[in-house]
């Protein structure tokens, strides 16, 4: 989670967590199933390593302990730093929303066992010298001061915070290692780290568990229809299974690999079950859990192209042959991603091709059913759930599997049993059996013909994001429509900074022709931002050519803003979410006025509550309550005598004519208040 060096000794030093999945069954791994560990590695080749537990209060011999203990804990820790004699280190838990201090053994040496700081703290900065350390709470938006002495909390900054309500409100129920754990070093983020997976496969059958009845959409067992014989029940004994993302679930049920939880809710025990927590999520916070996971999308797809499409060309470096063609462990030539959308969609199985069952556009299956000679779409079950396909023909270690989404499979890349070093330990299927996507691919029920047939497969599957694909037929069985998908353009994050030495240059103008294209058409949006004439400015695209700036009275050309770059005035071009573009460029608390506009009328850019409309000028320049003496002696030396030119840096507060600046004109209204000194 995060990496330091030991100025003192040159030692690395790693913190992170370690998770117990060699234990099988969840009663036995309730609670218990993951350290949160630092390692030390001796900086002299071949030297020592140790790894220490930085939970050393912690026995793992129940699930639970009492609350004052389970606070204690440090959980899903993202923030290290030393001091420079190496004999004190801070360690932030953004999951505990606290931090540790270790010696350099790793063993906690603080006056407490831990401080408190604010929510999600992850970055951390020592100024050694005034003994303070500064920690960027995320989650919070805010950033602690810890006095180093004393070893406590003595001031917490507010940050700006864009972040919608309900990521805020429901954010705490993924991450909270105190509330939703009985030792208080785990949560749901723990395996699902950042809503995404630990690459790690888990055995958490339960030998004492119940069957569960099939209720789901079956395919190919009996037809489509609910409760279909050619699915069987859920055993309690599941087996090895590998841990799935959260990005894009709702609205995708049912849920696990088995499709054997119709929705979020039904995740309610498994705080109690899995984590050991004392109680359950009540049903109001479950549905803050749900709010907040929906907001969760897919990122860019980093195998797309800029204009997100698939490539023709990939080159398919660490993928190699499986030997069905040829000699197996050598490399895959270019992959040809349209070919592979072709053969997914056409003669690639017998009688069927895969995008009959992995529906297009996520490879989630279809919430479409046939009944009464006709295709209809499953009504939504009692909580608002859908009934995608489970299939009946896994043929593997269970009957009923739910159809999986595909949208990530480049982040499952990395064991190659052709190879003698892998990066993986679990690749692909629910119980992550299959090393590689050729492996996968090259499977006898896959009617490829040659090594290019499977890197043209592995191309399509590393670039298959979700967007820009078929949508599928209502009437088509071979390919009908599945659940739309929820991810982002690749050529989102993109940036270009202009400036002296290449406002001119012939690649950076078609970059930027090729971007504003995108945004033309409204797959992007952009946002400009740099220093200007001594001001930091933003900019926003608006279509046809212009960029509007922070001031809603002035537009320019992209190749204005463009030549407008310069040493010292560098301006940096960034491709954003569509509709997100407005908030991040030029209005970033969304309050209807533009940023500068707010600054030049003294008010706050970042409160929607104040506008130029709700500025008051008093002249308090020391918001001590009245305008007295101190006030006069500060405008005054504002200006260093009447000097118009330095009234241009003078507070806001000294605007009275709310011109943009404090001037002359001011400064005769504020004496005159006074009549005399």
């Amino acid at each position: 989670m995060a990496v330091a060096v030991n100025p003192a000794t040159g030692g690395v030093t790693v913190v992170g967590t370690d998770a117990t999945n060699h234990i099988r069954f969840e009663p036995v791994l309730n609670g218990r199933f993951l350290r949160v560990n630092i390692a030390l590695i001796d900086s002299a080749p071949g030297g020592p390593s140790t790894v220490v537990d930085l939970n050393p209060h912690l026995t793992y011999a129940t699930s639970t302990i009492p609350q004052n203990q389970r606070d204690l804990s440090i959980g899903d820790p993202r923030g290290l730093v030393w001091n420079a004699a190496g004999t004190r280190g801070y360690v932030t838990g953004m999951g505990s929303n606290n931090l540790v201090v270790i010696d350099a053994t790793g063993a906690r040496a603080g006056l407490t066992s831990t401080i408190e700081v604010g929510e999600g703290p992850t970055g951390v900065a020592l100024h050694e010298a005034n003994n303070r350390l500064y920690v960027l709470n995320r989650f919070e938006a805010s950033l602690s001061v810890i006095d180093t002495v004393s070893e406590s909390e003595v001031g917490r900054v507010s940050l700006f915070d864009p972040t919608p309500i309900a990521i805020k409100i429901g954010r705490k129920h993924l991450y909270d290692t105190h509330k939703n754990s009985g030792l208080g070093q785990v949560a749901c983020a723990s395996c699902h780290v950042d809503s995404r997976m630990d690459r790690l496969a888990w055995d958490l059958g339960d030998p004492a568990g119940e069957m569960r009845s099939f209720n789901q959409n079956c395919n190919f067992g009996a037809g489509f229809l609910i409760g279909a014989p050619g699915c069987e029940d859920w055993h309690p004994m599941k087996g090895p299974m590998t841990t799935q993302t959260l990005q894009d679930i709702i609205g995708k049920e049912p849920h696990h690999w088995r499709g054997d939880r119709n929705g979020i809710e039904e995740f309610q025990g498994a705080f109690a079950g899995l984590m050991g927590d004392d109680e359950t999520p009540t049903n109001a916070e479950m549905q803050e859990f749900e709010a907040f996971l929906a907001t969760i999308t897919f990122p860019p797809n980093p195998f797309r192209n800029f204009g997100n499409g698939l490539p023709s060309d990939l080159e398919l470096s660490g993928h190699f042959t499986t030997g069905r063609f040829g000699p197996a462990g050598q490399p895959l030539p270019n992959g040809n991603a349209v070919n592979g959308l072709n053969r997914y969609r056409t003669g690639l199985l017998d009688g069927v091709n895969c995008v009959t069952c992995h529906t297009l556009p996520t490879g989630v299956g279809t919430n479409l059913a046939f009944v009464g000679g006709s295709i209809v779409p499953l009504p939504l079950g009692p909580d608002g759930e859908s009934h995608h396909t489970v299939v009946s023909i896994d043929g593997s270690t269970n009957v009923s599997i739910k159809v999986p989404q595909l949208r990530n499979m480049y982040e499952k890349v990395g064991l190659e049993m052709t190879q003698t070093s892998n990066a993986a330990g679990f690749g692909f299927l629910h119980d992550g059996s299959v090393d590689s996507l050729a492996r996968f691919v090259s499977e006898p029920v896959f009617a490829v013909t040659s090594d290019q047939d499977v890197a043209d497969m592995v191309a399509f599957m590393l670039a298959f994001a979700g967007s820009d694909l078929p949508t599928g037929s209502t009437t088509n069985l071979l390919e009908l429509m599945g659940p739309p998908g929820s991810d982002t353009h690749a050529a989102v994050g993109m940036q270009v900074t202009v400036d002296d030495t290449n406002r001119v240059d012939a690649g950076l103008i078609a970059a930027l022709g090729q971007a504003t294209a995108l945004a033309d058409g409204g797959a992007v949006g952009i946002v400009a931002k740099g220093i200007q004439a001594g001001s930091q400015r933003g900019y926003v695209y608006t279509g046809s050519d212009t960029f509007q700036s922070d001031r809603a009275s002035e537009t320019l050309s992209v190749d204005d803003l463009r030549l407008a770059a310069d040493a010292g005035a560098e301006i940096t071009f960034t491709i954003v979410p569509a509709a997100t573009e407005e908030r991040i460029g030029v209005d970033r608390d969304e309050d209807g006025f533009f940023d500068r506009d707010e600054l030049d009328a003294c008010s706050d850019p970042a409160d929607p509550s104040s506008t130029p409309d709700s500025v008051s000028i008093t002249g308090d320049d020391d918001e001590d309550g009245d305008v007295d003496i101190a006030d006069y002696v500060s405008f005054s030396n504002c200006f260093g005598g009447p000097d118009i030119a330095a009234g241009q840096a003078c507070r806001c507060s000294f605007d009275f004519d709310q011109d943009g600046d404090a001037d002359m004109g001011d400064f005769g209204a504020f004496q005159r208040a006074f009549t005399g000194p």
